[in-house]
């Protein structure tokens, strides 16, 4: 399952974020540290189902439906903040950073009001820096990065030197436990220009030019905008898309979504995450102050964004950055069915360049031993175990070991 870790100093809305995505009720508080564990719950991220394409009515199994969308379960990790030092050790950094390396992508939050000061202590909104803030944070991380490097360094010369490994083998054994893969140790190499370098004559710079390659390669990260519902966060966020890039900055308020999904919880309103607007179910049941907080949300939130961000946060991560496809395994491919008649059954988020028998190995072992051929379901054309999955593929595969397998 893919794992998403939610980044940032403390007091920036992680722990909000976090409970709007998962719908938990981890501690939240203004005190900083209030996270002293990570919190670990389930998340989904959205995608237009193919049931309406195909025309039939799905009964999802490890998945939901709702109205043709399907909600695919992914794994959040809301991690505690952290601080300058951390890489060191100071505050909870190394019990944060080692989490965070174990995320297949980051959401970093920052606080786009600008309310923190940069010990993540609450402020008066607009006297925060949230681009010092970002880059805090970002420095740690390297830091963190080159520590692990600095550590192993002995162990990385010996194997260089005495099993005559390469210097992309040698990191990629050092870093694999961090969930680092060899190909983006390659690609970090490139990028900082040390391919031809020996790792025996680096010096510091080269050090810290092939942390930071890497910390971006194997964490691609969201920078989410939080806040938005406070009026000068504005201008704070177009400053952070200027600096930043405005690919990777996203406007967001985690406490709205929060509230929007607690009401639709309660049968107050009608909202799916992700929508661009929500209905009250009856109005003369409000009280004068949710009136206001619903029109306060409409004006500050859906009139000026059009939607709290939190939705978009998860699918730019999955499906841009990490460049996931949806796959929907069936074992009848005329019905679009599981065995037990369940019409598409699952959704499963597979990597870009994924194969039909990668596919077999995601579902069990042994149908992937036997593997013979897959179907495209809504062709049914047959498919060769190389063929390259896209994505909203209805697929089903044909193996000597399938009821086994299955």
């Amino acid at each position: 399952m893919i794992k998403i870790g939610i980044i940032g100093k403390t007091n920036t809305g992680k722990t909000t974020l976090f409970n709007a995505i998962t719908m938990l009720s981890a501690e939240v508080s203004t005190y900083p540290f209030t996270t002293k564990t990570p919190n670990i719950g389930m998340g989904h991220v959205k995608t237009l189902c193919v049931c309406r394409e195909l025309g039939v009515k799905d009964n999802p199994r490890n998945s939901t439906c709702i109205n043709g969308w399907r909600f695919i379960p992914i794994e959040i990790i809301d991690l505690p903040g952290l601080i300058k030092g951390a890489w060191a050790g100071a505050g909870l950094g190394n019990q944060f950073l080692s989490v965070a390396a174990q995320s297949d992508a980051l959401l970093h939050i920052v606080d786009a009001s600008g309310s923190i000061n940069e010990k993540g202590e609450i402020c008066e909104p607009g006297s925060g820096s949230p681009l010092a803030d970002y880059y805090d944070i970002e420095d740690e991380l390297i830091r963190w990065y080159m520590k692990n490097i600095v550590e192993n360094s002995e162990k990385i010369r010996k194997m260089i030197q005495s099993k005559g490994m390469s210097t992309t083998r040698a990191l990629f054994e050092v870093l694999a436990g961090i969930k680092v893969k060899e190909w983006q140790i390659e690609e970090a190499l490139r990028r900082a220009n040390l391919l031809e370098i020996p790792f025996l004559d680096w010096d510091d710079d080269d050090l810290k030019a092939f942390a930071t390659e890497i910390r971006y390669i194997s964490k691609p990260t969201l920078i989410v905008a939080n806040k938005m519902d406070i009026p000068i966060a504005e201008k704070n966020f177009r400053g952070l898309q200027e600096a930043l890039g405005e690919k990777f900055v996203i406007p967001c308020s985690a406490e709205v979504e929060l509230m929007l999904r607690r009401a639709a919880k309660s049968g107050a309103i009608e909202y799916i995450p992700g929508e661009e607007g929500f209905r009250v179910r009856d109005d003369s049941k409000l009280t004068p102050r949710q009136k206001w907080a619903i029109n306060y949300v409409q004006s500050r939130i859906f009139d000026k964004w059009l939607t709290t961000g939190v939705d978009q946060a998860i699918s730019i991560v999955v499906f841009k950055l990490l460049m996931m496809n949806v796959i929907y395994p069936v074992e009848d491919p005329r019905k679009f069915s599981d065995s037990k008649g369940n019409v598409l059954p699952d959704a499963i988020l597979m990597s870009q360049g994924a194969t039909p028998l990668d596919l077999a190995r995601e579902i069990h072992s042994e149908l992937a031993e036997g593997f013979l051929y897959a179907i495209d379901a809504a062709t049914g054309v047959r498919l060769p175990k190389d063929y390259v999955l896209r994505d909203r593929d209805v697929i089903s595969i044909v193996s000597t070991r399938k009821k086994r397998g299955s």
